[in-house]
């Protein structure tokens, strides 16, 4: 008896935090499958949860970053970079290991240039990512002069087009990194950190908590899920695109404050950031299958988030 009553509690919880997205997205999944059969299929359900892999891992690192109460522009510049960055690993002869390595490494270095700007000299996170945005993107160019690069790597491509268990192996990779951030996020001294810093900076100094470091290392967090993302993406196309990422950051941020994170930070949860992603993602699915064009698509995206801001806005005023 004891037993059932937790598991009721442990279910109520979750529908209280998370009801309200969980209908949202049930009510697409019926309006898309409405106009079109096939949206509901098993194969279409599938390259939905592939489509959202790229969108959910850039979503995770935006989580820690707007927990803060700062942004990230630059993701979806690091995930072209990303792709960049193996695609001459392999061409100048290195194996999948060391490319994989580096371009991780990448990441976290693109990350550490936002976080450092922002948190020692001060300047606006929101303005240090619109400029490393266009100077990461600019950078994509430079090796192949705008060009794509093809990528022939076997086991780089495999991660996009192989399966494991019955499902994609991109998926694992999802899964995976959804249970490293949440476990982080949720049950760690250095997740609590990020909370105390997001809801209460001053308070965060007065604990003795490094707020710059911690700037920092979660700023290289968000490089590093960037990049994961571009090693997805490029796995999929076959090639690096001097375009991938376009408007991933808008994506990423949208998965994020539907999801329940507060842009005034302190506020967020990686299930609400998943919930978030496969909203999206099941917009982009939709609107895909039904031609939308793709600046109505940008329309609707722009829309929701001020959704979820006006509803995070009017959700902090009722508690005050």
């Amino acid at each position: 008896m004891t037993q059932t009553n937790s598991v009721s509690a442990a279910f109520m919880k979750i529908m209280k935090q998370y009801g309200g997205i969980l209908l949202a997205l049930i009510i697409l999944c019926v309006v898309f499958s409405s106009y079109n059969q096939r949206f509901m299929s098993v194969a279409n359900f599938m390259n939905i949860l592939q489509q959202v892999a790229v969108i959910a891992i850039a979503a995770f690192g935006m989580t820690w970053v707007i927990l803060l109460g700062e942004i990230d522009l630059s993701v979806g510049s690091i995930i072209a970079v990303a792709g960049m960055v193996g695609a001459q690993c392999f061409a100048f002869g290195f194996g999948f290991f060391p490319a994989v390595l580096l371009t991780l490494f990448a990441g976290a270095m693109m990350g550490m240039i936002n976080g450092t700007l922002t948190a020692k000299l001060l300047l606006p996170s929101f303005i240090v990512t619109v400029a490393t945005m266009g100077i990461y993107r600019g950078l994509v160019s430079l090796p192949t002069n705008g060009a794509p690069a093809m990528i022939m790597d076997e086991s780089w491509t495999a991660i996009g087009a192989d399966s494991f268990l019955g499902l994609p192996i991109i998926i694992w990779i999802v899964v995976a990194l959804f249970l490293f951030n949440h476990i982080l996020l949720s049950k760690t001294t250095f997740g609590r950190r990020a909370y105390l810093i997001g809801g209460n900076k001053e308070a965060a100094l007065y604990s003795g908590i490094k707020v710059d470091r911690m700037k920092i290392t979660i700023f290289m967090i968000s490089g590093i899920m960037a990049a994961i993302s571009g090693i997805l993406l490029s796995s999929r196309l076959s090639s690096a695109q001097t375009n991938s990422g376009t408007g991933a950051e808008l994506d990423a941020i949208a998965a994020a404050v539907l999801g329940g994170t507060s842009l005034a930070g302190g506020v967020g949860t990686m299930v609400g950031t998943l919930i978030g992603a496969l909203i999206i993602g099941v917009m982009n699915n939709g609107m895909n299958m039904l031609s939308v064009p793709y600046f109505y698509q940008l329309i609707a995206k722009g829309l929701v988030i001020l959704i979820a801001v006006w509803l995070d806005v009017r959700a902090k005023q009722a508690k005050r």
